[in-house]
């Protein structure tokens, strides 16, 4: 039966001031925007970017015209006696904005979790430094193949995905799974909720820019994942995360009584074989495994689908072989700890052609400077201040800085050898040269395939 969404959540936005802080370039924000619109909520839309920045979004969303928009900045007025505050990811934890808000009495929401908190289904959500994607997208795939009757959405941090308009679809017997950041977390802790079956694949240096170089900061919004659950519910986690969470429980006075799973790669057999490459994947199918059980599903169920599925795009996939050369686009790789799995998986010998850089996110290098040295043949460098930091000590490197994806895959060609390897895999976050990840994602991808026709 499916759920009349239109007279439970149109209500809860009809009539309602809400300020759309960040609109973005990815869908999500537009689609919100859009579900907002459609409940007959009096909507601004405020946002840094400019009118031409954001022209793709504003295009898709021409036909509301009940929509004010604020854009190249933010003004006070915008945030006093509104009702609603729908912040996007990364809005400062410090934001003047949200702060005046506040105090003004606006709700402070975020979509991710008011989805959770109006559809009234069971959310399998999954939070990590790395492995999130790879995790959400496998238990996902496996519910959807193997279970019958049900629906299940896939929602969170998901390219051009918005939350607020998977409401639309929940049926009755819906089930979520949810890819949730550390930003989107902090939607959930506003409202004291967290999923009801929860993964945390593991716990990494990232973010230290905006987290000024706290990693407890860090860790307490990746903790509403666990901090809110029931006693019913389930808490999907490593050895080494679940001790910092207890030991984060005992320093905020909560207890975790839910079910806890702590798992490692022991948990599969010898036998399943994955179709994605890599020890930190055979973790990644572990975790799944067992939020895959919470739910109810067999282990004959599970590892019918688990091990048919192919991957994420930007996580390490393989994108061909060009010119005798094994392509990999691993453009979602914003930390030293992703490049270094990265390198990991793939050298078994010197062999990889490595584009490397982007902006500095205030990582500490040594370990990656010492994988790169080990693993990578060539280094070829994208530009950022995160590369200045980084270029003085990679070896076998022209020192050189390649001001375009294209001209470092050219050089990349260049210098590969019939049997090598050429890795995209930057390390440092995209916001210089692209518009996001997921533009230098689809860069590498085009100019791949063109250099192949």
């Amino acid at each position: 039966m499916m759920r009349l969404y239109m007279s439970h959540d149109k209500d809860y936005f009809k009539g309602k001031k809400i300020t759309v802080m960040g609109l973005g370039l990815l869908g999500r924000g537009v689609g919100d925007t859009a579900f907002l619109a459609e409940c007959g909520a009096e909507i601004i839309v405020t946002d840094l970017k400019d009118k031409e920045q954001l022209a793709d979004s504003l295009k898709q969303l021409e036909e509301y015209t009940t929509i004010t928009y604020r854009l190249g900045e933010h003004r006070e007025e915008d945030f006093r006696g509104r009702d609603m505050i729908l912040k996007a990811a990364g809005v400062p934890l410090d934001s003047p904005y949200i702060h005046l808000a506040h105090e003004d009495g606006a709700e402070i929401a975020m979509s991710g979790a008011l989805l959770a908190k109006l559809s009234g289904v069971p959310i399998i959500g999954v939070t990590g430094t790395r492995g999130k994607s790879t995790v959400t997208h496998m238990i996902h795939h496996v519910l959807t193949h193997a279970t019958e009757g049900g629906k299940v959405l896939l929602g969170g941090n998901v390219r051009g995905v918005s939350n607020l308009q998977l409401l639309k679809e929940v049926e009755d017997d819906t089930l979520i799974v949810m890819e949730l950041d550390s930003w989107q977390l902090q939607g959930f802790g506003t409202y004291e909720i967290s999923p009801h079956i929860s993964v945390f694949t593991n716990f990494m240096e990232d973010h230290l820019n905006y987290y000024g170089g706290d990693m407890d900061a860090y860790f307490k919004d990746k903790a509403n994942i666990f901090r809110f659950q029931e006693e019913s519910n389930v808490f999907v986690t490593t050895r080494e995360v679940f001790e910092r969470a207890r030991a984060f429980a005992q320093k905020e006075g909560f207890e975790l009584n839910q079910d806890i799973k702590i798992v490692d790669t022991s948990l599969l057999p010898d036998d399943c074989v994955l179709a994605i490459p890599g020890e930190h994947n055979r973790l990644n199918a572990a975790l799944a495994l067992e939020a895959l059980r919470a739910i109810g599903l067999t282990d004959e169920e599970i590892f019918q689908w688990l091990g048919t599925f192919t991957g994420v795009p930007g996580r390490l996939e393989y994108i061909g072989e060009v010119k005798g050369i094994k392509v990999y686009n691993d453009a979602t790789a914003t930390s030293p700890d992703a490049v270094i799995v990265a390198l990991e998986t793939l050298g078994l010998s010197k062999n990889i052609v490595l584009i490397l850089g982007g902006v500095d996110k205030g990582f500490k290098l040594d370990k990656l400077v010492a994988s790169v040295n080990v693993f990578a043949r060539e280094v070829i460098f994208l530009p950022g201040n995160g590369t200045d930091r980084l270029i003085d000590h990679i070896q076998n490197s022209d020192s050189k800085i390649y001001e375009t994806l294209e001209d470092a895959v050219s050089r990349a060609f260049l210098v590969c050898r019939p049997g090598d390897i050429l890795l995209l895999s930057p390390g440092f976050s995209s916001k210089n040269i692209f518009k996001n990840e997921y533009d230098r994602y689809d860069q590498f991808n085009a100019i791949v395939a063109h250099i192949n026709e």
